[in-house]
């Protein structure tokens, strides 16, 4: 076995279609059947004997759409899709008319690898037998003439769902619970921890490679934890040592260097179903971003470094430095900063308070630089401001304060990533901010004008 990734996600779909046809074989679908000779041999000589066989294979086709609707119908797509042997694949089953696109001809040869299951059965059920020479026919295929590389590595800070075993990112790329990976090694499933880790998992074909293959694994795995931090709060981090393996070999260690910083008291972040879908579009624009990437890109950058920083108040300054970056190109002492930010991330309500908190921040970032200020925190300003004694400001109201910067933060980078916002955001808060600025002046022209009008009326 090269791939026990894609084996496993081909013995879970082949499960569940299994179980699909055969519910629609006993709820009255009909299977077509064929009238074939079989010889038979006794005392009287050789006989012809005719019999009635199912075409199988004809019912597997002609039900494609309902195999579509099967939770592991997507994942075992996406991994086929990711090889370059389809076509191999379905040439050497005999496909005539083979799709072009590389996910219609994965689908067809997912039909294919059924059909190979189920051929010369008289039913559905499962059969491990039948399965693993239908695997081994298709991996033939997939990856002959190549030789397969595997990297994994711990992602901390995470929890996939109960229901998900594998995450597929594309291109080979995936997070994987590490139990699932029987002969993955103890230290990369189980770690210090009481729970089975989520590793990332690359497999790439390794002689095509023009690096080694962890050279190619580290930067593709910290994407996903720059996808990670954009899509929620959390200490992400990948695990400094990971294993690789050739096809042929057993798993070797590899450093990975600093990956992020995993969170002490915070619990991990489920990756529900509901959550997978933006996670994949979160990673594909991270791995679009071109390098550099203008101020956007640096303020991403930034953001990422106040995710690694051990202390909030440490963060401070590269929250403020990628907000600056986006929104205070002037420098600050022009100090527009607080207004362009409370325009773009408060409803109307509550953007002079964001605008005193954003200013509150600036100013602690000045008294930290300084060996921090004497001055208490304002207790009735903000709650986040509240407690902490003279001399601290309070850990838990810095902590706070720097939290909701950094989540004004994460909501700019990603709506300016996604397109829902204009790359230029100073322009979209100045004409913001002027919009407010005329209707106030209009309700002030309007309470003016009938203050007039009510004062010549009680002169007369």
């Amino acid at each position: 076995m090269r791939n026990a990734a894609l084996h496993r996600l081909m013995e879970t779909f082949t499960v569940e279609a299994s179980g699909r046809l055969a519910a629609e074989a006993a709820a009255g679908a009909e299977v077509p059947f064929e009238l074939a000779e079989e010889q038979s041999a006794s005392a009287a000589g050789r006989r012809t004997l005719y019999v009635y066989r199912p075409l199988l294979g004809e019912f597997i086709g002609s039900h494609a759409a309902a195999l579509r609707a099967l939770r592991s119908y997507g994942p075992a797509v996406d991994a086929i899709a990711d090889t370059e042997g389809t076509l191999e694949y379905l040439s050497g089953r005999g496909e005539v008319k083979i799709p072009p696109e590389p996910r219609r001809r994965a689908e067809r040869a997912l039909v294919a690898f059924l059909q190979s299951t189920f051929a010369q059965r008289g039913e559905f059920g499962f059969e491990p037998a039948h399965f693993e020479a239908a695997y081994a026919e298709l991996e033939r295929a997939l990856y002959q003439r190549r030789g397969m590389a595997t990297v994994i590595a711990p992602v901390l800070g995470i929890a996939l769902h109960a229901d998900t075993i594998e995450l597929s990112f594309g291109e080979g790329l995936s997070l994987i619970r590490g139990e699932a990976l029987c002969d993955a090694p103890v230290q990369a499933v189980w770690g210090d921890g009481e729970e089975p880790q989520v590793l990332a998992m690359l497999t790439i074909d390794d002689e095509r490679s023009q690096r080694p293959v962890i050279s190619v694994a580290r930067p593709r795995f910290r994407r996903i934890i720059s996808a990670l931090r954009l899509l929620d709060r959390g200490a992400y981090a990948l695990g400094p040592i990971g294993w690789s393996r050739a096809e042929t070999g057993g798993w070797r260690p590899a450093a990975l260097g600093a990956g992020g910083r995993a969170g002490g008291a915070r619990r991990s972040t489920l990756i529900d179903a509901a959550r997978h879908e933006e996670l994949r579009a979160l990673h594909r624009l991270v791995s679009r971003r071109p390098r550099g990437g203008g101020e956007l890109g640096w303020a991403l950058a930034r953001f990422e470094m106040g995710c690694e920083r051990r202390a909030a108040f440490e963060a401070l300054t590269d929250y403020l430095l990628a907000l600056r970056a986006l929104l205070e190109p002037e420098g600050p002492a022009s100090g527009r900063l607080a207004q362009r930010l409370a325009i773009i991330c408060a409803a109307p309500g509550e953007r002079a308070p964001l605008a005193r908190r954003t200013a509150r921040a600036v100013s602690l970032e000045r008294a930290i630089i300084t060996g921090m200020s004497a001055e208490p925190a304002p207790a009735d300003a903000h709650p986040v401001l509240a407690g902490g004694g003279r001399g601290d400001h309070g850990a838990a109201s810095i902590t706070a304060l720097v939290d909701e910067l950094a989540e004004h933060l994460r909501a700019i980078l990603r709506d300016a990533l996604c397109g829902h916002l204009d790359p230029d955001l100073c322009r979209v808060a100045d004409d913001l901010l002027a919009e407010v600025a005329e209707v106030a002046e209009a309700a002030e022209a309007g309470e003016a004008a009938e203050a007039g009008v009510g004062g010549e009326a009680e002169v007369g």
